[in-house]
């Protein structure tokens, strides 16, 4: 099948995708939904890649945020052998690692997806028996045989991670066997940049680059009691005086707080005008994060990184948990399934802003769609040769303007990844 032809089907001759049970949550239909490629899938399996053009070792600048030496608020903040860096509480590295799924077909044309921790064991030992010989254009059909299969014993965490992956790999093939980047696939591009932030506590060194919109990554929560809301405090005051009165700044407080220290927090720092307060309760706790979008004015409740699924963002959207969701296309069930919570979100005028959006592959989804208006990033680590952040512009197609820092996908056909397999 070639451009032409994708353009002459009739989209309306495309079934709705199945297991959807309401009108507001259904993706648009897509174009080659109901095309045969005549591809099957011939191989699944998991490997390692690294960047085509990797960025030069450096030393980073001494007390460098972004070297991770330093405490940042969790969940484990109440046990104090867990609390000063996630690396105590994480698993050891490459014991339960996200992954990398590479995906053949007859016709030579290989697909690329990454998933979440955990998941390349499920892809390797239960999916792929499911997926071998079938057709990689069948994207609905192959996410609910992945979907009904795997929810006995799933639903949300590692069998989406593993969903995810292969989902992602799916659509890098569709997007290589037609010629064109996935954003075109779904719909095309409503803007002609994204408008992006950058996550990391490296202040000066962000601004300087050009960023307009910060996300800060919240040193404490109520373990560290008033002195650490004093310090959290102090850090935003930081950010607001390098970025002025206009920038935007946002708070990641990574499940690490609770509705009393969220308001007396959101409280203290209405002065600095915080844009949003992010994934402050667990992600569980869909009634508290209703509450505090319900109490809290001065500021945006944000969640979703840690949420999988249509059926867990419904939760969150019949808690009304939430002003911005930021579900991570790498984890919530991949690009099919981000299309879904995209849609239920745009019935309802909610935002939504992927966790790490601007990295992972959901740059092409956000492109595509209005109610999603900006991206994250991050910047390679303070004190590098001018080489490492000249590779870091070209990778992510860095532009400048009115709003600070812009990004987009590559025009190369599938996710556009610029990356080598490597075993």
């Amino acid at each position: 099948m070639n451009r032409r032809q994708l353009l002459r089907l009739a989209p309306a001759a495309v079934l709705a995708a199945p297991g959807l049970q309401d009108t507001a949550s259904a993706a648009p239909p897509l174009p080659f939904a109901g095309e045969k490629s005549k591809l099957k899938i011939t191989g699944i399996r998991l490997v390692r890649t690294r960047p085509r053009k990797p960025l030069p070792n450096y030393t980073p600048s001494a007390n460098s945020w972004s070297t991770q030496g330093v405490e940042v608020a969790n969940p484990m903040s109440v046990y104090p052998e867990y609390k000063a860096m996630r690396s105590l509480f994480n698993p050891d590295p490459g014991k339960v690692p996200s992954f990398t799924v590479e995906i053949t077909t007859d016709k030579g044309i290989k697909g690329y997806g990454n998933g979440g921790p955990g998941g390349g064991n499920i892809v390797i030992e239960h999916l792929s028996k499911l997926l071998l010989n079938r057709d990689p254009f069948d994207i609905e059909r192959n996410w609910d045989i992945c979907w009904r299969s795997t929810m006995s014993y799933g639903r949300m965490g590692v069998t989406m991670n593993a969903i995810s992956g292969v989902d992602m790999a799916m659509w890098d093939i569709v997007g290589k066997a037609l010629d064109m980047p996935v954003y075109r696939l779904i719909g095309g591009e409503v803007k002609d940049r994204v408008p992006a932030y950058c996550t990391g506590n490296d202040i000066e060194q962000h601004v300087e680059f050009g960023y307009k919109r910060l996300k800060l990554a919240i040193p404490h929560g109520p373990a560290d009691g008033r002195d650490g809301m004093k310090k959290n405090a102090d850090l935003v005051k930081r950010a607001r005086a390098a970025l002025g009165p206009d920038g935007d700044i946002m708070l990641d407080c990574w499940m690490a707080w609770t509705e009393r220290y969220t308001i007396e927090m959101c409280e203290m720092l209405e002065p600095y005008r915080v844009y949003w307060v992010e994934e402050v309760l667990q992600p569980h706790d869909y009634k508290g994060f209703g509450r505090l979008n319900t109490t809290i004015k001065s500021t945006r409740i944000a969640t979703g990184e840690h949420e999988y699924g249509r059926y867990g963002f419904r939760y969150l959207l019949e808690a009304n948990g939430a002003s911005i969701w930021q579900p991570d296309i790498q984890w919530c069930g991949g690009l099919t399934e981000l299309r879904r919570i995209g849609a239920m979100a745009s019935a309802y005028d909610i935002p939504v802003i992927p966790h790490g959006g601007g990295l992972n592959g959901a740059i092409h989804w956000t492109i595509a769609n209005v109610n999603a208006p900006w991206a994250e990033l991050f910047l390679p680590a303070p004190g590098g040769p001018k080489e490492v952040y000249k590779i870091h512009e070209e990778q992510y197609q860095i532009s400048r303007g009115p709003e600070g820092i812009y990004t987009r996908p590559r025009e190369l056909p599938g996710f556009g990844w610029d990356t080598e397999v490597v075993s």
